[in-house]
């Protein structure tokens, strides 16, 4: 015997849908609860890394200079002296950069 739900008086009717929600919500929080707390511990890992993020960052920046002087400028490996000239190019460019700061 099947009984419709819209057969039922309307009283069961908020009664079962109540129900359901209750246990839909559940089991949101059962499976969600996993999903929080990793957002939390990622959220944390973030606020507490903030403060390395400009030495990180100028870092990567510094790799990038250095593959595009040795990768990118053929000029630059040519001769016997191609991690002389590397050193010298990343140092120019630090030079730049204090002058670029300090003047403004």
């Amino acid at each position: 015997m099947v009984i419709k739900y819209a057969s039922l008086p309307p009283v069961i009717q908020a009664l079962l849908a109540g129900i359901f929600t209750w246990f839909i919500t559940a089991l949101g929080v059962i499976f969600l609860k996993r999903d929080i707390n990793r957002r939390i511990l990622g959220a944390s890992l973030v606020l507490l890394s903030i403060e390395l993020l400009p030495y990180a960052l100028s870092f990567a920046a510094g790799a990038m200079i250095y593959v595009v002087i040795e990768e990118l400028i053929p000029e630059s490996q040519a001769g016997e002296n191609a991690d002389l000239s590397t050193l010298f190019a990343i140092l120019g460019f630090v030079i730049m950069m204090i002058l670029d700061i300090s003047l403004g």
